[in-house]
């Protein structure tokens, strides 16, 4: 593979998350606001720390804002100046703090006073970062439930409306409470279809808002890769195909999406969504995006001219610190080794010993994922 590529790739990757970093998307369609001046900010999800820092930035007054997002994604001392209260929970199984979360979540909308005005951000992640129960499921009960549905390679879509099923803060019910004056919905969509009722499983639906609402989707997977498209032109490629198709089992798409790289032309190829991954009994170490990537990589060995970097937007793949993995036709060496990785969901540990492993840390933003793939 020519030693630009892989470079190559991952500036393509980090236009495509400039493009939809919650901090660059909020502060410009606040900015953009007419005779809206919020009283409270609630920001939750992945990218609600960018989010609310771009809301505040665009804002004349230093609004009041409850923050809610997952360990690690932010840094308190930032919030020091500010009137921020934040909340650190778990995602992809909620814990005690998401119940805290979204009690506080549920408190501040309902005595928000008549008059009021509330700019509701919303990420992906809400689902598990933020929750309330009725009295008869436990925290227990609802965090097993969360693993058997990630176990069994239920997507985002069928997870959050079992989730909206139970929950007393999603599918609307949030905004139900508000008896203020006008309530603006911001959100970056991390689901097939970029609907408000599925995106965080309806945390920032206003279906059941008594008062005046609107919904803006400012981040989609869409906007993402037309940005990777447009940054891989900048850099002299040419643009074969940017399609938004990464909705299956991660198997059958490493095996369709490998042979289509072995027989296509040369260029760039960007695909976006979210695939599923059935997880066996004590999975190992890996993600959806690395298991995609190792898949793939099994498909291509031994080609010198193909390179395919796949990682979450968000900068996490599943409950590790990596966003994926950038393979090329050198990384399976070891097709016993692979095969093995691959069947005991352990594609992390493979990808680190090949140093294929692809880290970024939390990018303030989750419009699900992205495949950059370079053919020469």
């Amino acid at each position: 593979m020519h030693s630009d590529d892989k470079n190559s790739a991952v500036t393509i990757y980090n236009a495509a998350i400039d493009a939809v970093a919650g901090y660059n998307a909020t502060y410009r369609a606040v900015a953009a606001f007419e005779d809206f001046q919020p009283d409270q900010i609630i920001a939750v999800g992945k990218a609600a720390s960018g989010m609310c820092a771009g809301a505040l930035a665009a804002l004349d007054n230093d609004c009041p804002a409850l923050l809610v997002t997952k360990y690690d994604h932010t840094d308190q001392t930032m919030w020091d100046a500010h009137n921020v209260t934040v909340i650190e929970s778990a995602h992809p199984v909620p814990d005690q703090n998401s119940l805290d979360a979204g009690q506080t979540m549920l408190s501040t909308v309902s005595q928000m006073p008549s008059g009021s005005r509330l700019l509701l951000l919303v990420s992906g992640g809400a689902s598990a970062l933020s929750e309330a129960l009725p009295d008869d499921v436990s925290l227990a009960d609802w965090q097993q439930l969360t693993d058997q549905m990630l176990a069994a390679g239920y997507n985002i879509g069928q997870i959050n409306t079992r989730r909206k099923e139970t929950s007393l803060l999603k599918d609307g019910k949030l905004l139900a409470g508000f008896k203020g004056a006008d309530v603006r919905v911001l959100a970056i969509s991390d689901v097939e279809g970029d609907d408000i009722s599925v995106i965080g499983s309806g945390t920032g639906s206003i279906k059941r808002c008594p008062s005046p609402a609107s919904v803006a989707l400012i981040g989609t997977n869409q906007v993402a890769r037309e940005a990777a498209a447009n940054k891989a032109i900048e850099l002299g490629y040419r643009v074969i195909e940017n399609t938004e198709n990464l909705y299956d089992d991660v198997e059958i798409l490493s095996s369709y999406i490998g042979q289509q790289l072995l027989n296509a032309e040369p260029g760039v190829y960007i695909f976006g969504g979210e695939p599923t991954v059935k997880l066996p009994e004590n999975p190992g170490n890996g993600g959806r995006n690395q298991a995609l990537a190792l898949g793939i990589a099994e498909h291509i060995a031994g080609r010198d001219d193909i390179l395919v970097l796949v990682a979450g937007t968000d900068g996490s793949d599943g409950p590790t610190d990596a966003a994926g993995g950038i393979v090329d036709g050198s990384t399976a060496k070891d097709m016993h080794a692979v095969r093995d990785a691959l069947k005991r969901a352990d594609a992390g540990t493979y990808l680190r010993e090949q140093e294929a492993i692809f880290i970024t840390g939390p990018t303030n933003t989750n419009v699900m994922d992205v495949l950059i793939a370079i053919i020469r």
